[in-house]
């Protein structure tokens, strides 16, 4: 049943390391392409990284910014603004008191290119060299900020950050403003890019990422028996979410509903999931209650699925926990990459196209199904007739955040 308070999505935008647009990735997730990798900067070499892939952009920023634009933003604020600016255009640009909208754009660290280069220039030339606007172009608040800005929305302009659930925290927040009656548009979603030497050299002293160097394409396995660790991508992925009845007063096209959303935390480990997948079974279950669904609706699982021992496993623990084995489960990130702080609202996009399209993508590079996983893991594509979907996404710091989307 619906109704006019209902919570839809109107437009869609992306850049990613598969597609320089929303439909460009979701055709190259349905065509299996990996967006993986090697990582050829001179930093690899330098420092000797055990880690020589990674998933970059598809499209460089600077191919669809104006350079003077693209100056004064962080690659992280790029990539927020071309995802946003897609959505945008493709929501048909709604007209609205702007006090009536919002932007949520979350993100893991924020603008790290600049604090990394900007202390370099301090270091090696000196005050002078530092610019002038290394404050907001660092800021993890500086990707919502930038939308906000260019969109004049006075509603608020919000930037959650929960490690690797910022992009779906943005949008679960965006939800919540709408279904408050505090909004009637939101532009919500996730941006991330930091391919650069000390996230990766962080992340290689955890043993966090794939040191599959050899074959680039094939090291993110997610739910595989040999799976070694996640590649690090980049990226944004931003929708806009829009009050039914607004949206239908306007003719707005929609492409499913944004029915429930749920939130937890593990209150387990700074980077480990509770095993038994206890927390995030409480956010599904939160988000089934406000979607006032059972866990027999839910057809199909975006798996946040990073491709990490312990956390795929988990994760599958929590799919059977919390709704059961008969949803089929992909992972996107086998062909993206993770894309942090954008990696939730990218696979939100997926997930709400999925709905539509009754198709689920393929999880690449499962090779050897973990013999411990006990889930429906498409490896192929498969067309299923979805009437809800979820989108899990968990965080460091044990954040766990579930959407829900049905037709």
């Amino acid at each position: 049943m619906t109704s006019d308070q209902d919570v839809v999505v109107t437009g869609i935008g992306a850049t990613t390391p598969i597609g320089g647009t929303a439909p460009e990735t979701w055709q190259a997730m349905l065509d299996g392409i990996s967006g993986v990798k090697t990582l050829d900067d001179p930093w690899v070499d330098k420092y000797d990284l055990p880690v020589r892939i990674n998933a970059p952009l598809k499209v460089d920023p600077t191919e669809v910014l104006a350079r003077v634009e693209a100056r004064r933003l962080d690659r992280c604020q790029q990539v927020a603004l071309i995802a946003a600016r897609e959505a945008w255009a493709d929501a048909g640009e709604p007209e609205l008191d702007p006090e009536r909208l919002g932007v949520v754009v979350g993100t893991g660290i924020g603008g790290a290119h600049t604090l990394l280069n900007q202390d370099d220039l301090l270091e090696t030339q000196g005050l002078r060299k530092v610019a002038v606007l290394t404050i907001p172009m660092l800021m993890p608040n500086g990707p919502a900020a930038a939308i906000g800005l260019w969109v004049k929305a006075r509603g608020g302009v919000h930037a959650p950050v929960s490690a690797c659930a910022s992009g779906a925290e943005g949008i679960a927040w965006a939800y919540l403003m709408i279904k408050s009656g505090e909004l009637d548009v939101a532009i919500a979603g996730g941006a991330e890019a930091c391919i650069h030497s000390l996230p990766v050299a962080g992340f290689s002293q955890m043993r966090a990422m794939s040191t599959r160097n050899d074959d680039p394409t094939t090291a993110s396995r997610p739910f595989d028996r040999d799976r070694d660790g996640f590649v690090l991508g980049e990226g944004a992925g931003i929708t806009v979410l829009e009050r039914r009845a607004h949206a239908e007063a306007r003719g707005a096209k929609i492409y499913g509903t944004l029915a429930g959303v749920g939130m937890s935390n593990d209150a387990y480990h700074i980077t480990a999931p509770e095993p038994n997948g206890e927390g995030s079974a409480r956010a599904i279950a939160k988000a089934l209650r406000s979607a006032d669904l059972s866990p027999l609706d839910i057809g199909h699982v975006n798996a946040h699925a990073t491709s990490t021992p312990v956390g795929d496993l988990a994760e599958a623990n929590t799919v059977l926990r919390a709704i059961g084995d008969h949803p089929v489960v992909t992972a996107t990130k086998s062909m993206t990459g993770h894309l942090l702080g954008a990696a939730g609202a990218v696979e939100a996009i997926a997930t709400v196209l999925a709905v539509r399209d009754g198709m689920v993508p393929g999880t690449r590079n499962v090779f050897n199904l973990d013999p411990e996983i006990k889930i429906d893991v498409a490896t192929e594509n498969r067309a299923v007739a979805l009437d809800a979907a979820i989108n899990d996404s968990f965080g460091f710091g044990g954040h766990n955040v579930v959407l829900i989307f049905t037709r």
